[in-house]
């Protein structure tokens, strides 16, 4: 019986010992990054162009139309891209469900526009330290610069500021005008 119970604990330990850290975790995920770059290729057209292999019924019809520039399309009100501010629940900088796919239609239009850069601006309630918000904007920022990035754009087209908590979008001290704080914007500069 005494045999039995080492193996179990010997083959646990073995199993936990294998189980990847964090750190080996975050560089598969930049290793995945690279790779999905470079098979789709780092810049694209000057032109807005048509989403290979893209499921999403709303971008594809948005993206087909190869006769707008990419600053139509940021200043059309039905596109996906119209709505450009991602919130966060309070003291957390992972992308909701919601935001996903929000953040789909934003990486896939960036990564077929070559001559679109984007600058992601983190934001944090009044809640908590001055250098602590700021950190958690960056946070923020850097967890929507990975998605777009997986979603094909290059890194020479993202930038990221953090202002934590002194770019309040609404003045208040109460949970409505926190959460509507707690965000990254997504601003578009077309070259």
């Amino acid at each position: 019986m005494n045999k039995i119970a080492a193996i179990a604990g010997l083959s646990f330990l073995l199993l936990a010992a294998c189980t990847p850290q964090q750190e080996d975790v975050d560089n598969q995920t930049d290793q995945d990054i690279n790779a999905n770059q470079q098979q789709q290729g780092a810049e694209g057209s000057d032109s807005a162009t048509p989403i290979a292999g893209s499921d999403s019924d709303t971008q594809a019809s948005v993206f087909e139309q190869e006769t707008l520039t990419a600053q139509q399309l940021l200043e059309q009100e039905d596109s996906p891209i119209a709505s450009r501010v991602i919130y966060f629940e309070y003291d957390s900088a992972k992308v909701s469900d919601d935001s996903m796919a929000l953040l789909e239609a934003h990486g896939d239009f960036i990564a077929g526009n070559g001559n679109v850069n984007v600058i992601l601006n983190g934001h944090a309630d009044e809640r908590g330290s001055r250098e602590y918000n700021i950190a958690l904007g960056d946070r923020r920022a850097q967890s929507v610069r990975r998605i777009l990035l997986f979603q094909g754009a290059s890194t020479g087209q993202i930038e990221s500021i953090s202002y934590g908590e002194e770019k309040p979008a609404v003045f208040g001290h109460d949970e409505a005008s926190w959460s509507k704080n707690r965000r990254v914007e997504l601003e578009y500069e077309v070259r």
